[in-house]
């Protein structure tokens, strides 16, 4: 995890943060790079920091965790965690 998102967790409420890091958990420790119902690559996206294309999205209610997979080494950088409205698009978030 970078500095960025443990700061961005750092924010989250205790509930929240629970929430999202079980999810991380779950979802992200075996096969992260596998598109499911809440994980997808956003392809398009150009984000503001650096790392391994492509930036992935794991949806945790409306938390959003941004990461990339480092598939030669089997490691995950989560680049950023976010919370996205129902009105605002991914771009916007970040």
């Amino acid at each position: 995890m970078t500095s960025g998102a443990e700061s961005d967790i750092r924010g989250l409420s205790a509930r929240d943060r629970r929430t999202v890091l079980d999810s991380m958990e779950l979802h992200l420790a075996s096969q992260p790079a596998v598109p499911s119902r809440n994980r997808k690559v956003l392809a398009a996206l150009r984000p503001p920091w650096s790392g391994l294309d492509p930036v992935w999205e794991l949806r945790v209610g409306e938390f959003r965790v941004f990461y990339d997979v480092d598939e030669e080494r089997g490691r995950v950088f989560v680049r950023a965690v976010r919370r996205k409205p129902p009105h605002r698009t991914t771009e916007e978030v970040l």
